[in-house]
């Protein structure tokens, strides 16, 4: 259990299993660039944040912009969208009658990645939910603007065993203030970053080498 001055940002899941080293300059280092990319995405989740907007439509509770947290994960965020679906099996909610079942949707500007950030972080806002209203979620969605549709997650076992030993190794850098080491991955020219970073730093033995490489290109 952390305290919550211990907190770690939620959304960090999401870029330490996309790259450790943009994690640490992000969250150890506080510093951050805006590409394209980055201001798309901001303008991409303005509406899903707007947590005065909830609605009901019959059966189904949209709630946006809702404050999470976790003591086990030492972590707190925001969801994009969490809906609630009535269910006979789900948890009762002050305001309204009968039960409801939780269901976070994340927003995604682009399309589905290769790897499994999304999924990640998905599964850490369930975990925080299912810990603050005391029932289980067994998934949820990821709704990605390109393709325009959702992709379903189930929060399988092995997945939340990942999100929770993300979490320690996360708490462990932050402690520690390390920031890990330069790994040059394909992603890193799209990556806001990459003038931060310096990747290229990772293919050179020392940065004198680094240096006498750049003078020469010149």
């Amino acid at each position: 259990m952390y305290k919550e001055d211990e907190y770690l940002m939620l959304s960090g899941l999401q870029h330490f299993a996309y790259c450790r080293r943009q994690w640490a300059l992000i969250h150890i280092e506080q510093q951050w660039a805006e590409n394209e990319r980055t201001v798309d995405g901001n303008l991409f989740h303005a509406v899903a944040h707007d947590n005065d907007r909830i609605e009901k439509r019959g059966d189904l509770l949209i709630t946006r912009g809702l404050h999470i947290k976790s003591a086990q994960l030492g972590m707190s965020g925001i969801c994009d969208v969490v809906e609630f679906h009535k269910s006979d099996n789900g948890i009762s909610l002050s305001s309204y009658e009968g039960y409801w079942k939780p269901y976070p949707v994340e927003y995604k500007k682009g399309k589905p990645k290769t790897n499994d950030a999304d999924e990640l972080q998905l599964c850490g806002q369930a975990i925080c939910l299912e810990e603050m209203l005391l029932c289980q979620i067994p998934s949820g969605s990821l709704f990605y603007g390109e393709s325009r549709r959702r992709q379903n997650v189930e929060f399988t076992e092995q997945l939340r065993e990942r999100v929770y030993d993300m979490a320690k190794e996360m708490h462990d850098l932050w402690n520690k203030g390390y920031t890990p080491k330069v790994k040059p991955q394909k992603g890193c020219n799209a990556c806001s970053l990459k003038e931060i970073c310096i990747p290229k730093l990772g293919r050179v033995k020392t940065i004198e080498d680094y240096i006498e490489k750049s003078l020469l290109r010149e």
